[in-house]
């Protein structure tokens, strides 16, 4: 147990997200803080975003327990209580509004005791640091955890997030409900999503993706990869509700990456190009910006942003021969720079930055 002050960026938004759905839905509502740690997630939300009316926030047991006690006790006036509890079983309280799931290392254990307390049309919240197996560094423990042939190279951070998403789809859909994502990310050591879980509506948007008819950016995974979500991971009108808290530890990053969520919604499809290497596919000397990329695939009439996911990299709704031949035309061919051969598609490091 410790409290992670790197991770105050990431509070923020929680704050941030819940603020907003709060306000979609006119109302605030009740939550389960699973996994409390000491606790400071929960009440953050509690205290801060004004969506949250009750807060019921668990830990396991041992000096974490006490910990979260005292400090949730602080808070009992505004609908705080806390339980030392195993978090793989439903917590008496339920059902929730909204559900908040943030182990160290796979969500899986718990994601059954997550859906089974979670109201109608609820909003869960779930973390995953497993990202050396979703990521697909070993491809044979993607498999036998999540079912999934992983994406590799750079590629699976993103390919990670959606095997998680369809996961659970799989998980709602078997209760008879569906998954609708509301914002989900990959960033630093781990994936973050929020999804609102409620009546299905038509088939899941899950598949496999075959690298040799796959029409985005290129796949150097041999054979299919997947099944995976491969519908949007934002809700555009609720990112274009999401403000800053005043509180907020780390504003102006906040504010950026926020930004740059907003953008992304404009062509919220799976997966991104890097321009370093289109210009090594495409054999150019040097690799044009990604802001030239937005503008220019923007003006052909294709919706194009940049993306969280990296930097440098943008997501576009144009074909391939569209991106490389624009590409082209922003500089002549020539022989591939060791810059450009210097970042491999087929590099194996997961790191999503």
């Amino acid at each position: 147990m410790f409290y992670n002050g790197a991770m105050s960026l990431d509070r923020d938004l929680h704050v941030a997200i819940v603020a907003a759905w709060a306000r979609s839905r006119g109302r605030p509502g009740s939550a389960w803080e699973m996994l409390g740690a000491t606790g400071v997630r929960g009440l953050r939300v509690l205290v801060e975003s004004g969506g949250i009316d009750r807060l019921v926030s668990t830990d396991a047991g041992g000096p974490a327990s006490h910990v979260l006690a005292e400090n949730v006790r602080r808070y009992s006036d505004r609908g705080a209580t806390s339980q030392q509890w195993d978090a793989r079983r439903p917590v008496p309280g339920g059902p929730f509004d909204h559900v908040d799931l943030d182990p160290f290392g796979s969500p899986l254990p718990f994601l059954d005791a997550a859906f089974d307390s979670l109201a109608h049309d609820g909003l869960l919240s779930v973390t995953a640091t497993d990202l050396i197996v979703l990521a697909g560094v070993d491809r044979a423990a993607t498999r036998r955890r999540y079912d999934a042939n992983p994406v590799q190279g750079r590629l699976g951070p993103e390919g990670g997030l959606r095997i998680l998403l369809r996961t659970l789809s799989d998980r709602a859909a078997a209760r008879g409900r569906g998954i609708r994502p509301l914002v989900c990310y990959v960033r630093d050591h781990y994936i973050r999503v929020y999804v609102g879980v409620g009546s299905v509506d038509g088939a899941p948007p899950v598949g496999t993706i075959d690298p040799l008819d796959w029409d985005g950016p290129p796949f150097r995974s041999a054979g299919p990869v997947g099944p995976m979500w491969v519908g949007p991971l934002f809700d555009g009108e609720l990112v274009a509700g999401l403000s800053v808290p005043s509180a907020a530890a780390n504003a102006a990053a906040l504010d950026r990456l926020l930004s740059r969520f907003r953008e992304e919604t404009v062509a919220d499809v799976p997966f991104y190009y890097e321009p370093n290497l289109i210009a090594r596919d495409a054999r150019l000397a040097s690799p044009p910006p990604s802001e030239w990329f937005v503008s220019t695939l923007r003006a052909q009439g294709h919706p194009t942003g940049r993306t969280h996911a990296r930097d440098g990299a943008f997501r576009t709704r144009a074909g391939r021969e569209l991106v490389y031949a624009a590409a082209r035309s922003h500089g002549g061919a020539g022989d591939t720079s060791a810059t450009a051969r210097s970042r491999s598609p087929d590099d194996p490091n997961p790191s999503p930055r």
